[in-house]
């Protein structure tokens, strides 16, 4: 048995990657249900396009939906922190995607200091896809 409390910053990467592997908008419904009765606020947003031009944008959805949300509050350091967590999530799957598109969705989960950003694509073309999923942390 885990001694730790309710959103540390395992739970909190937890929550953002069951969110963002949600399969539709009623699924993600039940799951931030769920995980806000532990505490944890949680947003997602759909993704798709390719790749190096989308990074950009990848990472606005991340904070556009966090903020909508309520998952943070519109201020700099709030903003920022996703933003951070979502680059480095992204990151994660460069390698893999340069060049290709992607498609999935993004998740982020907070719980008192900790936030954090999933992403959950797949990477390819046509029919010939990879899976991959990034995860980013920050604490404010």
């Amino acid at each position: 048995m885990r001694d730790s409390v309710i959103g540390d910053s395992r739970d909190v990467a937890r929550a953002a990657i069951s969110l963002a592997m949600t399969a539709d908008r009623e699924d993600e419904g039940t799951m931030k249900r769920s995980l806000l009765e532990k505490g944890i606020r949680g947003a997602a947003s759909d993704y798709g396009g390719d790749f190096v031009p989308s990074v950009l944008r990848i990472i606005e959805r991340a904070v556009v939906a966090a903020k909508r949300e309520g998952v943070i509050e519109d201020s700099h350091q709030e903003e920022g922190a996703v933003a951070g967590a979502a680059r480095d999530a992204i990151s994660q799957i460069t390698q893999k995607a340069l060049g290709l598109s992607v498609g999935g969705k993004i998740g982020v989960a907070r719980c008192g200091e900790h936030v954090a950003v999933a992403v959950f694509f797949t990477v390819g073309l046509v029919h010939l896809n990879e899976v991959c999923v990034g995860l980013g942390h920050r604490a404010l």
